[in-house]
C-alpha cells in the first residue's frame, strides 16, 4: 500500500501538469485520429528490433488497450478505467525491463505515429509532449 502512495506522489505532479493541456487534446484530436495514432505507432513498434520483444501479446489487444488508455489520459471518456481499473501505467510496466534505449525508441515510433496524423503541426507538437515525461516514468533499468 505505502508502494502506491508513493507512486501517486510521483505521478500527481506529471499529471497535474499535463492535466489542462491533457483536457483538450483528446476533443481536438477526436477518436478517428486517435485510433489512426495506434494503429501506425503499433504498425512500427513490432518492427523494431529494440522493443518489439516487449509487445509479444496478441497485438489488436494491446492496440485496443491503448487506444482505451490514451482516450483517457488525453481527456476522453474514462474508458481504461471503466474496463480494467486505475491503470497503474508504472506498475503494469515493471515486469519488462525498460531502459534508456527502449524509452529512446518508443518515443521514436511515437513521433513518427503523431507526424503521420492529418492534424495541424501545432496539435501534433500539443500532442507529442505529453509522451516523454510518462515514457521517461516508465524507465526501470
Amino acid at each position: 500500500m505505502r508502494f502506491f502512495r508513493v507512486l501517486n506522489l510521483v505521478l500527481e505532479p506529471i499529471i497535474t501538469i499535463f492535466m489542462p493541456i491533457m483536457e483538450n487534446i483528446y476533443s481536438k484530436v477526436g477518436p478517428i485520429a486517435l485510433k489512426q495514432l495506434v494503429n501506425t505507432f503499433y504498425d512500427e513498434v513490432v518492427k523494431s528490433p529494440v522493443i518489439s520483444h516487449l509487445f509479444v501479446n496478441d497485438i489488436h489487444e494491446i492496440k485496443a488497450k491503448q487506444y482505451l488508455f490514451l482516450t483517457q489520459f488525453l481527456g476522453g471518456p474514462q474508458l481504461y478505467s471503466q474496463t480494467y481499473g486505475h491503470p497503474r501505467m508504472r506498475m503494469r510496466h515493471l515486469p519488462h525491463r525498460i531502459d534508456l534505449q527502449a524509452k529512446e525508441e518508443w518515443l521514436r515510433c511515437m513521433k513518427m505515429a503523431v507526424d503521420s496524423l492529418n492534424i495541424d503541426e501545432q496539435l501534433k507538437a500539443e500532442l507529442y509532449a505529453v509522451f516523454p515525461p510518462i515514457a521517461q516514468h516508465m524507465v526501470n533499468s
